[in-house]
């Protein structure tokens, strides 16, 4: 006898599906260095408007939502590019005695949801297909935390999201007011996060652990660093860009100047890795700007010249090269304006401990121009005979060089 089963109902097959949607969507999380969300979460602990750069289907909504899920704020999105300007300035509503009163604009229900919440994190998506009359609405959600006549509390945090112009439907170039409002992170996919996230652990968002002891300190370092460049490059407080797309991007203006500046501070109190603070210093001021920046930032910490010439057995060098390069000039430049005979002593044995703890092509340039500074009374130390071979041997591959770009050309 042929026993049937029964059939299963349809919302019972659902319930099934529902289930099998449920463990695809059970994942975790784990600590992993990752940049680009460390700058993101910086950003977001400084209070700072931020703006991810990429391409659709890249992971920005995704990267938002496990954001708000491990900072635990509920998260608003709001698709910009559908919304009317008035959905951001507040709809016009009649009150009891408009001559007397006025219209008032009433607050769009994402809105009230915040402000009774007092925290969140609102997401402004799609934000570069937004036409021009509405990221002129957005002006002072971002500016002034407005919509309508509501003021978002400060638990709320604002980020946006936008495909460039070239991937985006019907996109257009952001306003520079609303462009020199953000700090723009630019939003790549890492291949070996993807394959572990598809795997079911994707990396966890942190905020950044402040140490009370430097918080002093590193507001005074960051005013330091910005005010020592602009002093230096006037030019740089204000520099509009002269192309609509750069316009749309980071640019240096006293608004982004001080958002760098905050930045700094934030990166500073919480020893942010120096790549998290090119992220943000770039992505605040643009990349010329920036990259200036973070060089005065870099030669901030080099060591005082005149302090490695009274103890140069002492001295430790930088290991980077260009900070190396940086500070043997610095020495051969303090010998140059005060030149005596034990300061120029001190600079061969400088010189020679950049050769043996470092590349020695970094010392050429700075042993022939120091070479150049010797009296006729100053005997030669037995220093300049171990960089010689380095220095005759640099200068035979620059003629060889030479030679070769010569034959090419012929």
């Amino acid at each position: 006898m042929t026993v049937s089963r029964p059939v299963p109902t349809t919302n019972a097959r659902l319930d099934v599906a529902g289930e099998l949607l449920a463990l695809l969507a059970d994942v975790s999380t784990e600590p992993r260095p990752d940049t680009q969300l460390d700058a993101l979460t910086l950003a977001v602990a400084a209070d700072l408007p931020v703006l991810l750069w990429g391409e659709p289907g890249i992971g920005k909504t995704a990267a938002l939502t496990q954001l708000a899920d491990s900072l635990d704020l509920p998260l608003t999105t709001v698709i910009a590019s559908v919304h009317e300007p008035s959905d951001f300035s507040g709809l016009p509503i009649i009150g009891d005695d408009p001559a007397t009163q006025g219209v008032p604009m009433a607050p769009p229900d994402w809105a009230v949801r915040l402000v009774r919440a007092g925290r969140g994190l609102l997401f402004l998506d799609e934000l570069s297909t937004a036409p021009p009359a509405v990221q002129a609405a957005l002006l002072r959600v971002v500016l002034e935390r407005r919509v309508g006549t509501l003021r978002l509390p400060p638990g709320v945090r604002i980020v946006a999201a936008a495909n460039p112009r070239s991937s985006a439907a019907d996109g257009w170039e952001l306003s520079p007011p609303l462009a020199n409002r953000f700090v723009h992170l630019r939003w790549t996919h890492d291949h070996d996060v993807v394959v572990r996230g598809l795997g079911g652990t994707w990396p966890r968002a942190t905020l950044p652990v402040l140490d009370p002891q430097k918080l002093p300190g590193a507001v005074a370092f960051a005013r330091r660093a910005v005010c020592t460049l602009l002093a230096a490059r006037p030019k740089l407080v204000h520099q509009l860009p002269n192309t609509e797309t750069r316009r749309g991007g980071a640019w240096p203006s006293p608004r982004s100047w001080e958002m760098a500046l905050r930045l700094i501070a934030f990166a500073t109190a919480a020893g942010a890795d120096r790549d998290v603070l090119s992220q943000l210093v770039r992505g605040t001021v643009g990349d010329g700007a920036g990259f200036e920046l973070l060089t005065s930032i870099d030669r901030m910490d080099l060591p005082d010249p005149e302090v490695l010439l009274a103890e140069p057995a002492a001295a430790e060098l930088p290991q980077r090269g260009d900070l190396r390069q940086a500070v043997l000039d610095a020495v051969v430049a303090a010998v140059r304006k005060r030149p005596e005979r034990s300061r120029w002593d001190a600079a061969w044995e400088l010189l020679v401990k950049a050769v043996e703890t470092g590349a020695p092509d970094l010392v050429v340039v700075p042993a022939t121009t120091l070479a150049t500074l010797r009296r006729d009374d100053w005997v030669v130390p037995a220093a300049i005979e171990q960089l010689a071979t380095v220095v005759s041997v640099s200068q035979r591959a620059d003629r060889a060089a030479a030679r070769v770009v010569v034959e090419v050309g012929r």
